[in-house]
C-alpha cells in the first residue's frame, strides 16, 4: 500500500513541478515577493500531498525562539529532501545555500532559481566560501532569511558529518541572529530511498546561538552540539 501511495505522491510532485515551472517562465520580471510566494506554493502542495497521500506530517516546538522583525540565519540538520521543501516554506522568505547543479533541473530548478538562492560550485571551495559570505550578507540585507545545511549534504539517520562554518561566518559578519534547527525527517523520508514511511516528523527550533565576540569555529561547535543533542533525544523516543 505504501508503495502505491509513494507513486501517487511522486506523480503529484512531477505534475506540480511542470505546472509551476512552465508558468514561472513568465515571472522573472515580476516583483520578488510575488514570484517567491508563487513558487513557494509548490512547496505547500508537496507538503499537503506528503501528509494526505503518504501519511507524513510534522510537529514543531520552539517557535517562540524565532526573532521578530529582522532576518536571521538558520543552521539545520540535513537528513533528507523534506527539510529543504519544508524550511523554505516555513521560514519564508528564505534564501537557501545549494549546489548550482540543482538550478539546471528542468521545471524544479527554474523555479528555485527565481527564489534568490545562494548557488555554489562545490568543486571550487575557495570561490564557494567567497560567494556564501558575499551573498549571505546581501540576502539578509534584502530581508531574506538564509538557510544553511552545515553538513553540506544529506547524512544518514544516526550519523554525524563535519559541520562547515559558513553559516556561523554569515551570522557573525552580518550581526544576525543564528537559529539552530533539529529534526528527524530522515526516518520518514529516508535518503536514497523513494518509499515514504508514515509518521510524524519532529522539528525543534533552538534559541539564538550567541555570536558576538566569538569565532565561527566556536559558534559552529555550539550549533552542532545543540542539534545533535536534540536529534539524539528524538531517536531515544522512537
Amino acid at each position: 500500500m505504501q508503495v502505491a501511495r509513494t507513486i501517487v505522491f511522486y506523480t503529484i510532485m512531477s505534475l506540480t513541478a511542470v505546472f509551476f515551472g512552465v508558468l514561472g517562465i513568465f515571472l522573472p520580471l515580476a516583483p520578488y515577493r510575488f514570484r517567491s510566494r508563487f513558487f513557494i506554493s509548490f512547496n505547500v502542495v508537496m507538503l499537503w500531498a506528503l501528509k494526505t497521500v503518504c501519511g507524513v506530517s510534522c510537529k514543531i516546538q520552539g517557535q517562540e525562539n524565532l526573532p521578530k522583525g529582522q532576518p536571521f540565519v538558520i543552521m539545520a540538520k540535513h537528513q533528507s529532501s523534506w527539510e529543504a521543501i519544508f524550511f523554505q516554506w516555513f521560514f519564508h522568505p528564505t534564501s537557501i545555500i545549494l549546489k548550482k547543479e540543482l538550478l539546471k533541473i528542468p521545471f524544479f530548478g527554474w523555479g528555485l532559481a527565481q527564489c534568490r538562492p545562494i548557488a555554489i560550485d562545490r568543486s571550487n571551495p575557495k570561490d564557494a566560501l567567497r560567494r556564501v559570505k558575499i551573498y549571505g550578507q546581501k540576502r539578509l540585507d534584502e530581508g531574506n532569511n538564509v538557510l544553511v545545511f552545515p553538513e553540506g549534504t544529506r547524512t544518514p539517520v544516526g550519523k554525524i558529518s563535519t559541520y562547515a562554518r559558513s553559516g556561523a561566518d554569515i551570522a557573525i559578519n552580518a550581526n544576525a541572529p543564528l537559529i539552530p534547527v533539529a529534526h528527524n525527517a530522515g526516518v520518514y523520508w529516508p535518503m536514497k530511498k523513494w518509499i515514504k514511511n508514515p509518521g510524524v516528523i519532529e522539528v525543534s527550533i533552538g534559541a539564538p546561538i550567541p555570536t558576538e565576540g566569538r569565532t565561527s569555529k566556536a559558534v559552529t561547535e555550539d550549533v552542532k552540539n545543540w542539534i545533535e543533542g536534540e536529534v539524539a533525544k528524538m531517536a531515544s523516543k522512537a
